[in-house]
C-alpha cells in the first residue's frame, strides 16, 4: 500500500514561482514512474512532467523550460519547481505513481494552483 502527500500550492502572481513537493510512503520498490499532473475546469487531466527511477523525464510542451522536475529516490520524493507561471497553469495538481510491472497506480489528493493575471 501506498500513500502519496503533496504541498505546495497556493495563489502567485503571474510571472512567480511555486515549489509543489510529494512525499511517497509505503512498500515501494522497482522501477517505477513519478509525476506531476494537472486538471483544470472543464479540461481533461493532462501529464506536466514525469521521473523515472531510472532518471529519465519527461516534460509536456507547455511547460518546458519553465518547469522542473526533481526526484529521490532515496526518500521518495518527487519535487516540482514552477517559475515563470501563467494564468493557463491554474490547475488542481496531482502527484502520481505507477508502476506497470507491479501493476501500481497511485495519486495523490492534489493541491490547487491558481496564478493570477
Amino acid at each position: 500500500q501506498v500513500q502519496l502527500v503533496e504541498s505546495g500550492g497556493g495563489l502567485v502572481q503571474a510571472g512567480g514561482s511555486l515549489r509543489l513537493s510529494c512525499a511517497a510512503s509505503g512498500n515501494i520498490f522497482g522501477i517505477t514512474v513519478m509525476g506531476w499532473y494537472r486538471q483544470a475546469p472543464g479540461k481533461q487531466r493532462e501529464l506536466v512532467a514525469d521521473s523515472t527511477s531510472a532518471g529519465s523525464t519527461t516534460y509536456a510542451d507547455s511547460v518546458k523550460g519553465r518547469f522542473t522536475i526533481s526526484r529521490d529516490n532515496a526518500k521518495n520524493t518527487v519535487t516540482l519547481q514552477m517559475n515563470s507561471l501563467k494564468p493557463g497553469d491554474t490547475a488542481v495538481y496531482y502527484c502520481n505513481l505507477n508502476s506497470t510491472r507491479y501493476r501500481w497506480d497511485f495519486w495523490g489528493q492534489g493541491t490547487q494552483v491558481t496564478v493570477s493575471s
